[in-house]
């Protein structure tokens, strides 16, 4: 018989062997497997924030030995199957064949029994899994749903059957938890139907080690207006303040950086207005280019008419950029106003462009803003989002499992201890909605 000695040392050693092949404490103690749901992957040429957020998220879930497939659309020139960082990419038909074909291969999926747990991104339309998963579980991702403004971006036709679809999710989810981005989308649930004790909040993620801080004094006269050029960021809107901001601030540059439908009648809008000569537009960019392109610009602008967070706020913000954005659900939850930057009321011409030109002529206010934005983005780390993501998932699959531990929140609060001070400036709160992210014990006091 083995003593209480023994036990112990057997425990100390089955310790150190995990942790000698580099097994964390909140890596999957097997091989969960997950399909992941979403119209689009990294590769897809009108890809965006929502999916820079799910890669970011499932990669560092691939590498803590977790198996993830996306099974997304295909488009011109796209192989039927990838990989990237570690997350297996599966293209199936078109962007309208391929919610077409997701039931019948999830269907097949599961009678196989290759799943362990379906992960639904929102944030075009509901998949409606809970309908066909059979006793695999659902979580659903939330960044954002359209509601009405899909007019604005997609014909009548599919405006309507995606504004029809998101109206049954409050039967059809009825039993499923969801995780979501901002304060601003987990009231957008509620307002639906979606009980609230099924969302938890996880805030979306930094990586510190790409966007870096540039020295926020002296910068140029620039202007940076970040994202997927779609209706709903209303970037036309940024357009037709312009020449208000150059009859106050005659050397200014405006660079508009992204690619998308839209890109085309931007181009002509801004000869129309007679502005082209101070707009840049990039199209796509690489990784670096984004960052030099913050690092360099005076400030930031977001238009858009709704947002779930917008990621390209918290990365202007880590390059020590403020940023002024329209006053719509999710960035007034990414923009803290008068502290990272400004909000404004109206999103009409005259007073964007008087938000823009009174930093633009205020060093003094921009400066202390884009240090305050600094100080805001080190509340964000992708690796604490991760296992946040991770915890969701095994209380989906395993209600019983033990709490995990959380070094990436350690790392975090780290990064935040370490993150340099201005003596003269007011440290930037924390996240408004950090309560809502519910903690890693007891992982069986309710759904997520």
């Amino acid at each position: 018989m083995v003593g209480r000695d023994g036990v112990k040392l057997g425990k100390e050693l089955h310790r150190a062997a995990r942790e000698a092949v580099g097994v964390h404490a909140d890596c999957a103690p097997r091989a969960l497997r997950i399909l992941l749901l979403n119209e689009r992957c990294h590769a897809h040429p009108l890809s965006g924030g929502a999916e820079s957020h799910l890669f970011e998220i499932f990669s560092r879930l691939a590498a803590r030995g977790v198996s993830v497939e996306l099974l997304c659309s295909g488009f011109a020139g796209s192989a039927p199957r990838d990989l990237h960082r570690g997350v297996t990419i599966t293209r199936l038909g078109t962007r309208l064949s391929f919610y077409a074909k997701v039931a019948g291969e999830v269907r097949r999926r599961v009678a196989a029994g290759e799943l362990d747990l379906i992960v639904e991104a929102h944030n075009k339309v509901p998949f409606l899994t809970p309908l066909y998963a059979g006793r695999v579980p659902v979580l659903v991702i939330h960044h954002h749903l359209h509601g009405l403004t899909a007019f604005r971006q997609v014909s009548p036709w599919i405006a309507a059957a995606s504004v029809a679809l998101e109206r049954t999710i409050p039967w059809v989810y009825r039993r499923v938890p969801f995780l979501t981005i901002s304060k601003s989308s987990k009231s957008d649930l509620i307002r639906r139907g979606v009980p609230e004790e099924s969302i938890d909040v996880v805030p979306c993620g930094l990586d510190h080690d790409v966007h870096r801080a540039a020295p926020t004094a002296g910068r140029a006269r620039l202007v940076v207006s970040l994202g997927r050029l779609e209706p709903y960021k209303r970037i036309d809107l940024l357009l037709r303040c312009w020449p208000a901001v150059l009859a106050q601030v005659p050397d200014a540059q405006l660079a508009i950086v992204g690619r998308g439908q839209e890109e085309r009648r931007l181009r002509e809008l801004a000869e129309k207005l007679g502005i082209a000569d101070s707009v840049t537009l990039t199209g796509f960019v690489s990784e670096p280019e984004k960052v030099a392109w913050l690092q360099r610009a005076a400030l930031m602008v977001q238009c858009s008419t709704r947002e779930g967070w917008c990621l390209g706020v918290t990365e202007g913000n880590a390059t020590g950029t403020p940023v002024v954005a329209t006053d719509v659900p999710g960035l007034t939850d990414s923009v803290q106003d008068g502290v990272t930057g400004i909000l404004v009321r109206k999103p009409a011409p005259g007073p964007l462009a008087a938000a823009i030109a009174k930093l633009l002529l205020d060093e003094e206010t921009r400066v202390r803003l884009a240090q305050r934005a600094l100080s805001w983005s080190t509340h964000f780390d992708w690796e604490e989002s991760a296992s946040a993501v991770l915890r969701a998932a095994r209380r989906a699959t395993s209600p019983a499992a033990e709490p995990a531990a959380e070094p990436a929140a350690e790392v975090a609060s780290a990064r935040r201890r370490a993150a340099p001070q201005h003596s003269s400036v007011r440290p930037a709160p924390a996240p408004a909605h950090a309560h809502l992210v519910r903690p890693a014990a007891p992982v069986d006091a309710g759904v997520v």
